[in-house]
């Protein structure tokens, strides 16, 4: 299921999420430009589990090697499907959060959670040569819920997670896990971050004009 839209207005302009769309579809055109170098530029800056942990016992000193992948693995993607279904999913959820949060904490939240979804991938996939960019999409056909919506979601990657694991195959793939990872690492975070907006009176002028 791909959401279409949403019906909740927002009380601000979502300069963070317009920014990491921005940054997202840019990273991605260059990746077209790369030709034959596209394969060593995914290499080093997408997210390899066996390499983060292989570093960690080879070069411990080297934090560069070894977390920045973390970061810039989320601005990668595989392929023009893959970068719009992503899209899609931040242009439409993404301006409710940053509205709920504000642009600072937004952007935190964003940054975290990608880092759980990560390293909950990590170390579910600890052998892992395969470099992980990005997440998934889906699509969606009728008016539900946000809660019935993100429950299924949920847990579709749970089971798609558990057959995984169950029975490991060679070669790309989907980073189910780094999908759950990356959800309930959101839900803790909201948590934290999450603030009680002050309510908007509606305005009222102090005299009735003639």
């Amino acid at each position: 299921m791909i959401p279409l839209r949403d019906s909740v207005t927002v009380q601000r302009w979502p300069v963070v999420t317009w920014l990491l769309i921005a940054i997202n579809v840019w990273v991605f055109l260059d990746e077209l430009l790369l030709g034959p170098e596209l394969e060593a530029f995914i290499r080093t800056w997408a997210f390899i589990p066996a390499r983060y942990f292989a570093l960690s016992e080879t070069s411990p000193g080297d934090w560069a090697g070894r977390y920045l992948p973390i970061f810039t693995s989320m601005f990668l993607h595989g392929g023009w499907l893959h970068l719009l279904g992503n899209m899609v999913y931040l242009w439409i959820f993404g301006d409710n959060v940053e509205d709920r949060l504000g642009h600072v904490r937004y952007l935190i939240f964003y940054l975290v959670t990608g880092v759980g979804a990560a390293l909950v991938h990590a170390h579910l996939a600890p052998g892992s040569t395969l470099p992980t960019v990005g997440a998934s999409g889906a699509i969606s056909v009728v008016e539900i819920p946000a809660v019935v919506y993100l429950g299924f979601w949920f847990a579709m990657q749970v089971l798609n997670g558990a057959v995984g694991l169950a029975a490991p195959v060679d070669g790309g793939g989907v980073a189910w896990w780094a999908h759950i990872g990356g959800f309930v690492m959101g839900m803790a975070v909201a948590a934290l971050l999450r603030a009680r907006r002050p309510e908007r009176r509606p305005w009222r002028p102090e005299y009735a004009p003639w």
